[in-house]
């Protein structure tokens, strides 16, 4: 294989350079051989989650007609994709 500069010279991006001997293994902080997360979830995550879905709902529209219009919309709604939980 070539060193880590030829393959930068060649490729000419720094992002292109990998090095196997800094790649960290997070065994032990929940996370799988090759760094992803793994499929089984334990119970206080998947209680966040299902708490986080029920919160991410629009408003009732009862509510829009007993505040009289002034609460339009949830200000906290949250996107899958857009924002992620952090946890």
């Amino acid at each position: 294989m070539y060193p880590k500069h030829e393959i930068w010279q060649r490729n000419k991006s720094v992002s292109t350079v990998f090095d196997s001997a800094s790649c960290v293994c997070l065994l032990g902080q929940g996370r799988t051989e090759n760094g992803t997360p793994p499929s089984h979830k334990t119970f206080m995550i998947k209680k966040k989650l299902a708490k986080k879905q029920r919160q991410n709902r629009p408003i009732p529209y009862w509510i829009r007609m007993r505040t009289d219009n002034t609460i339009r919309y949830n200000a906290k709604r949250r996107h899958w994709r857009r924002t992620k939980l952090g946890f």
